[in-house]
């Protein structure tokens, strides 16, 4: 059952999710919302006609990662002793990392304010990333007094390289959009009013693959990024045999030899 706090809209192709938590500046995290995140993962798996997703936050933030507040009361996931916690970690916040991890389709994070901490490693979770000229982002995680409890650790040194990973850890240091792109945290910059127009834009260049080797080629740059090589060969024999047998080939090659835009049904 979808809710407020995750909203789903789709546009042809295209599903946009926002974080609409905007009075807390899209914190995450709250049991009660839980649920909503691994609904629209299993949502869009099912749904063949999606073939790409954007996130983004509602407001002026993207989302600025845990709510400290609560944090500072002992209050909702934060509550109990040490076998809690973890429990509740595994049980909130993990649960959100995995439902973004495990959506099959092209996502892109549309970052349109701060990404701290959480909200960092959820942008992470995305497999690319645009911004407003105005988000800032940071893994401020030991400011707090906590380490990286959200994937951060395996996802960030990955898309930016293990020494400035550390550094951005280490120090805690917030980082604007520009300094965000020219480490490759993420491919671009537009201003703040173009976001989402460049976003579907995108999302709509994916969306014109054949949308059954578009999940497999994603499937396949998942895995890459702890599959040994072979492994990887072994994967893509198997999923190029299933692409050839596929109606959307013959389009493609089709489409290819008449210079046009194939027409891709997912057979």
């Amino acid at each position: 059952m979808m809710s407020d706090a995750l909203l789903y809209e789709q546009n042809g192709p295209v599903v946009t999710l926002t974080i609409n938590r905007p009075d807390t500046r899209n914190a995450l995290g709250e049991k009660s919302e839980i649920q909503v995140w691994v609904d629209a993962a299993a949502r869009i798996n099912a749904d063949r006609s999606v073939r790409a997703v954007i996130l983004t936050g509602a407001g002026k933030a993207f989302s600025a990662g845990g709510n400290v507040k609560a944090m500072r009361e002992r209050g909702g996931m934060f509550e109990g002793g040490g076998v809690a916690l973890r429990e509740n970690y595994r049980n909130t916040v993990h649960r959100i990392v995995r439902a973004v991890w495990s959506i099959e389709v092209p996502t892109i994070a549309a970052v349109n304010g701060p990404a701290i901490g959480l909200g960092n490693d959820v942008a992470c979770l995305c497999d690319t990333r645009l911004a407003a000229a105005s988000a800032i982002f940071g893994v401020t995680f030991l400011k707090i007094g906590l380490i990286p409890g959200d994937g951060g650790t395996w996802l960030l040194p990955k898309i930016i390289g293990l020494a400035k990973a550390s550094e951005l850890f280490f120090t805690g240091d917030v980082i604007p959009a520009d300094e965000a792109m020219r480490i490759g945290l993420i491919s671009k910059v537009v201003p703040d009013t173009e976001l989402m127009a460049e976003a579907q834009k995108l999302a709509s260049r994916m969306a014109l693959q054949p949308p059954d080797v578009l999940r497999m080629t994603k499937k396949m740059l998942r895995e890459g990024m702890s599959a040994s090589f072979d492994a990887m060969l072994d994967m893509s024999a198997g999923f190029q045999a299933l692409a050839h047998l596929t109606e959307d080939h013959q389009e493609a090659l089709a489409a290819f030899a008449e210079k046009r835009q194939g027409v891709y049904h997912g057979k």
